[in-house]
């Protein structure tokens, strides 16, 4: 998938604020509503006549006595509520006219969730019954599949009903060299910079740092140095209290993202689903130069859980995550000087100078179990259901998702929907998911393929670096603390020695997790 852009544009700007109400809301999805029971009708009166175009299609179901499914999600917050949102209206319109009932339940993060997946799968003791329907990522979704766990979507989907999906999303549920499909794209996401532009004002005014300069990852470390010289010399008498500039959330995005941006795919699956590494070791040490380096330096900074909640305590002013962290950043600064309100500015996510324009493709899908065809039937009748255009636009709109479906992929469709359904959609939502709509030309949006133990393999690529440079930063502070200059401090950990052996047991790492031997 591309997207389109000027990557050197001057982004997104806005004050924080929302927007709309729910007053004619009710009104118009009741009129979708009495749309959508119509076609439900039409569809149960065609079924009969037309079960050669889905071998699963003309399951019957009974509304006095109603089918219940399970939903398992990872969803939090403004996500957990938007979905329930639907759920509940699903339950009491199209659900209770056709006989379906769902339950869902988050299991609190994206790793809690997988895990109480891979204990279900595996039957392993007091782990819950498996869910009807749950999210996945895709390699949880291909390690239950290959315990012969998963159904294929096409059973229950005509080839029309999954073209109206963005192909590219689509391709990420399908595992095997066939046309099965085993995860369905029900919201996606991609990776942004965000910038306080607040705090950012008065460094580029005094050094002349630019929007442009955050265009490429070297750009980005150049940013940073300069920035933490420029807060030490705030404090010309407190020597080497310079702040950090920027942080970025998932680092296996870095190294999956980078090195495609570079030419090589990192990962990549054999015939067999056997991981290829291939973790060049020039490519690599441009991964290490630009992060690593102006980590241990102090440009760079990882405090809280995500980098939003840095940008909120000041101790960076600028990041790289993901789309959907757009509703969590900060409308004001809480530090040790007191409260200020902040503004902010949406980038483009850098490349790697003369690299190619590429950025993750992420989010999880949903998956449906194995079980029986009343309850199959059941739960890809609601995933059709929450998928039809109206309604993916609603849950991307105020989820900070992007939507799935080609028809409402595009700036113009989420305005409508937000100002039709009077939909309370915060500014930086709403102009983050444009940013990302409006690259869809220029961007190749990238998703690892599925291979056995792609789960372990990406954990690799979140710690390995991450970990080391949290540790040599440490130690680099309490050095500087027990008298060291700064200079003395950094040197162990910024030379090729430091590079080499931290390059030959990542390496190490990642065969060993890609080979199933961590």
């Amino acid at each position: 998938m591309h997207m389109r852009t000027n990557r050197r544009a001057a982004g997104v700007t806005q004050e924080g604020g929302a927007t709309g109400n729910r007053t004619s809301r009710r009104a118009h999805r009741a009129r979708s509503r009495k749309a959508a029971l119509a076609a439900f009708a039409l569809a149960g009166v065609l079924a009969a006549g037309c079960a050669g175009d889905s071998e699963k299609a003309a399951v019957e179901l009974d509304p006095s006595n109603p089918t219940t499914i399970t939903v398992w999600d990872y969803y939090n917050g403004a996500q957990q509520a938007s979905f329930d949102s639907l759920v509940s209206e699903f339950n009491s319109t199209v659900g209770k006219e056709k006989g379906i009932y769902v339950k869902s339940k988050t299991q609190g993060s994206v790793p809690e969730l997988e895990k109480a997946i891979s204990n279900s799968s595996a039957g392993e003791v007091g782990a819950e019954e498996m869910p009807n329907v749950f999210s996945s990522y895709a390699d949880t979704a291909y390690n239950v599949q290959q315990q012969g766990k998963l159904v294929d979507l096409t059973n229950y989907f005509t080839p029309d009903e999954l073209s109206n999906y963005v192909p590219d999303y689509l391709d990420e549920g399908r595992f095997d060299n066939d046309d099965s499909l085993y995860l369905l794209p029900v919201a996606k996401s991609t990776e942004v910079t965000m910038l306080d532009e607040t705090d950012w004002e008065p460094f580029a005014q005094a050094t002349c740092a630019t929007i442009d300069d955050l265009a490429t990852q070297e750009g980005i470390a150049a940013t940073a140095k300069r920035y933490y010289e420029y807060t030490d010399a705030l404090t010309p008498d407190v020597p080497d209290d310079g702040k950090a500039f920027y942080g970025r959330d998932a680092l296996s995005n870095y190294f999956i993202i980078g090195m495609r941006q570079m030419g090589v795919d990192l990962l990549a699956p054999d015939a067999n689903g056997k991981a290829q590494v291939n973790a060049d070791k020039e490519k690599v040490r441009r991964l290490w130069d630009n992060y690593y380096i102006p980590y241990v330096s102090g440009y760079f900074n990882a405090v809280g859980k995500f980098r939003s909640d840095d940008v909120k305590t000041g101790d960076i002013i600028c990041y790289t995550g993901s789309t959907a962290s757009a509703a969590y950043f900060p409308d004001q600064v809480v530090d040790d000087n007191g409260t200020h309100e902040i503004g902010y500015r949406i980038i483009m996510p850098p490349t790697f100078e003369g690299g190619n324009a590429v950025a993750p493709q992420q989010g999880a899908s949903m998956a449906v179990a194995k079980s029986d065809e009343q309850h199959e039937y059941a739960s890809c009748e609601f995933l059709k259901w929450f998928t039809e255009k109206q309604n993916n636009l609603h849950f991307a709109a105020t989820s900070s998702y992007l939507p799935v479906r080609t028809d409402a992929n595009s700036i113009d469709e989420l305005d409508s929907a937000i100002r039709d359904e009077n939909l309370s959609v915060s500014p930086k939502t709403r102009d983050c998911i444009a940013m990302a709509m409006g690259s869809f030309d220029d961007v190749e949006l990238y998703a690892l393929k599925s291979f056995d133990n792609a789960y372990a393999a990406r954990k690799v690529l979140d710690r390995s670096l991450d970990d080391k440079a949290t540790a040599d930063k440490a130690a680099v502070q309490a050095a500087m603390a027990a008298g060291q200059s700064r200079a003395e401090a950094l040197e162990p950990y910024v030379g090729d020695a430091a590079f080499e052996q931290w390059y030959a047991t990542f390496c190490q790492q990642l065969q060993a997790a890609a080979e199933g031997m961590e």
